[in-house]
């Protein structure tokens, strides 16, 4: 659709009064367009006989009919009835010679503006830091029942309410907030957010300094060893964690647990019942040797259908560590003996774990009455045993 149009200025000989006089160019457009857009100045499109325009929409607001058509006049600054560019000063118009409507670039002088700076993208004036951005983002990630970070799959009800996948069974269906059905709409887009997300691990106040991507950083943090250590004590479901000073403080005031100093041990388990097995730590001894802390553990279970005992150690740090380090347990009596040796496993490895892979000292509980020596009625071992560093 082709489109003509009159573009009239006042004439510069009739100053001040800003009568239409004469029509200076007639335009044609050559695509149609949805939108009306005038500007009073122009920037010449390379290789078209077309022009296009950089400045803002509001510029100059001229009551004209649908059509596109940009142009670009010389106008004379004495004349205040003139069309003007706003917020540009008049060196930064582009001429347009009306007997052959070609573009002539005018001389470059300080008082030129870069159109470019004044049109270009409003954003760059009221930036947002990314810090508030991404936390406002993990503030969307926040499942509102348990208040852990979501990961796939993300629920959400009708009115967009979000869900972990963890705490769906828990709400029975209903959303926490208002309670609608849920069903099993997925919210991929939070999914998708989430995806673009570094984040730092949840231990950076222990002395991680990482960044992770969103999806990377449960796992890591799992692994993370700067993550707090659970207490190693058995004899109670114990939830108290911390770092290792705080753990042998909490051992020794709050389990009373016997504390010595050195790398060698000489100790003796009594029992008046040893036909009685019960899953159930008998002794939890903390040594301090090498600079670091270690937990021999003594305890009576069943193994299948017959009733055993176990001693094992365990280090108090990390896997990688424990490595480091080896211990030899020994027990005996009426001239015979059982030795082990092995390497410490680490508390973070649970008291559990360690004993159900037999990892330790395990002695039947005929062969440990025999050591009691005596009537058999009585428990009575004497376990030895050092621990050393390895060179």
């Amino acid at each position: 659709m082709n489109s003509n149009i009159e573009i009239i200025l006042p004439n510069p000989e009739e100053k001040g009064e800003g009568k239409p006089q004469e029509t200076i160019k007639t335009f044609s457009d050559r695509e149609e367009t949805e939108r009306t857009v005038f500007y009073p100045y122009a920037i010449k499109k390379e290789k078209e006989r077309s022009f296009i325009s950089n400045s803002p929409d509001s510029s100059v607001p001229l009551p004209l009919e649908p059509f596109t058509a940009v142009a670009s006049f010389k106008l004379d600054p004495s004349i205040p009835d003139q069309i003007k560019p706003a917020g540009l000063s008049m060196a930064s118009a582009t001429y347009l010679d009306d007997a052959h409507s070609e573009v002539i670039d005018p001389p470059k002088n300080e008082e030129m503006l870069d159109v470019t700076e004044l049109v270009g993208d409003h954003t760059q004036h009221s930036p947002k830091p990314n810090a508030m951005v991404s936390g406002n983002v993990r503030e969307l990630l926040e499942c509102p029942v348990c208040l852990n970070a979501m990961y796939p799959p993300i629920h959400q009800c009708s009115n967009g309410h979000t869900l972990c996948s963890g705490c769906k069974p828990r709400v029975h269906n209903r959303c926490p907030t208002c309670r609608h059905e849920l069903g099993n709409i997925r919210c991929l887009a939070l999914e998708k957010v989430a995806a673009s997300l570094e984040l730092p691990c949840k231990y950076q106040n222990f002395g991680c300094l990482g960044i992770y991507p969103y999806y990377c950083k449960l796992k890591h943090e799992s692994q993370c060893q700067y993550r707090p250590y659970t207490c190693p004590y058995a004899g109670s479901e114990c939830t108290v964690a911390g770092d290792i000073q705080y753990l042998v403080s909490h051992l020794k005031d709050d389990h009373k647990v016997d504390m010595h100093n050195g790398s060698t041990f000489n100790h003796r388990y009594v029992k008046s019942n040893p036909h009685e097995v019960e899953n159930a730590t008998w002794m939890l001894t903390v040594f301090s040797c090498f600079g670091q802390y270690f937990c021999l553990h003594f305890e009576a279970f069943q193994l299948g259908m017959a009733p055993v005992y176990i001693a094992f150690l365990r280090f108090m740090g990390d896997d990688a560590e424990a490595k480091n380090y080896s211990y030899s347990l020994e027990v005996g009596g009426s001239g015979r003996k059982m030795t082990w040796q092995g390497v410490p496993r680490s508390i973070r490895d649970s008291h559990r774990k360690v004993r159900d892979s037999y990892d330790g000292l395990i002695i039947q509980r005929n062969m440990a009455l025999f050591f009691s020596g005596g009537d058999k009625k009585e428990l009575k071992l004497r376990v030895t045993g050092r621990i050393w560093k390895e060179q």
